[in-house]
């Protein structure tokens, strides 16, 4: 009877943690196109979750695209296909590498910076004096913080893949003794508008969940700075996880249309 209380109190706190966060995710998505619109907030957050993860980002995909290069042509050279180095490089960092590793380290810049920010907030009953002044935190704090990074990550993506491609193109040309024209002409005959429209939509669906796992683990941290720090790292623990997961889930989706 012990094993069975204890299984039916872990089923329990797991639904009730499902419950909330269902709930937190309704509430966001109903306040995204209802008024009042907080412009200067949201354009800050563009330039914290957009720009400011453009170095990072561009500096992870150079030399994943240039890794990707130098493993492709070590195992095609077992089968003498080393030609087909420039497809698989810009194929792989289009469809997977690219928004993978595009969400995973936007994830543990963003999501720990945004948890971080509001767990502060909330400890500090900060949160508390915005309602006391009439205004909506989920609306201010959180809506802001959504859009940017739905929207800012497939632009992220797609300029992390072009760095990847150019990365797999510049060991190409001068490691593995590849002509300018060959890798250029191969990766533009094999990559399709499919593959690049694939890995955009995993990136609205990553930033839309990398952004909700911040604000949730922000608004419900509690006990001062050992609470914000607990919530700090589990924004980034379940970012991770469920865009690994999301990344499965939309990949069985478009392999299989």
């Amino acid at each position: 009877m012990k094993i069975l209380r204890n299984l039916g109190r872990s089923a329990n706190i797991l639904l009730q943690k499902i419950g909330r966060v269902t709930k937190f995710i309704i509430l966001i998505l109903s306040n995204l196109f209802t008024p009042p619109t907080y412009g200067g907030e949201i354009l800050k957050a563009f330039f914290q979750i957009g720009w400011m993860s453009l170095p990072v980002l561009g500096l992870t995909a150079l030399f994943t695209g240039g890794a990707l290069a130098l493993q492709i042509y070590a195992g095609g050279s077992r089968f003498n296909a080393e030609q087909v180095v420039p497809a698989i490089v810009a194929i792989g960092m289009a469809r997977e590498l690219g928004p993978v590793l595009g969400g995973l380290i936007v994830a543990a810049r963003v999501a720990s910076s945004i948890a971080a920010e509001i767990g502060t907030m909330k400890v500090t009953e900060q949160v508390d004096a915005l309602i006391t002044l009439s205004t909506d935190p989920i609306k201010y704090l959180a809506v802001p913080r959504v859009l940017a990074a739905t929207l800012s990550l497939p632009a992220l993506i797609a300029i992390g893949d072009s760095i990847g491609i150019l990365g797999g193109y510049l060991v190409g040309i001068n490691r593995l003794d590849f002509s300018s024209s060959t890798y250029l002409a191969s990766t533009a005959s094999m990559l399709q508008i499919s593959d690049i429209s694939s890995g955009l939509v995993k990136g609205a669906f990553f930033g839309l969940i990398i952004s909700i796992s911040g604000c949730y683990c922000g608004f419900h941290s509690s006990n001062g700075a050992e609470g914000v720090g607990k919530a700090t790292k589990s924004a980034v623990v379940g970012a991770c996880v469920f865009i690994l997961a999301a990344n499965y889930i939309l990949t069985e989706v478009f392999f299989n249309s």
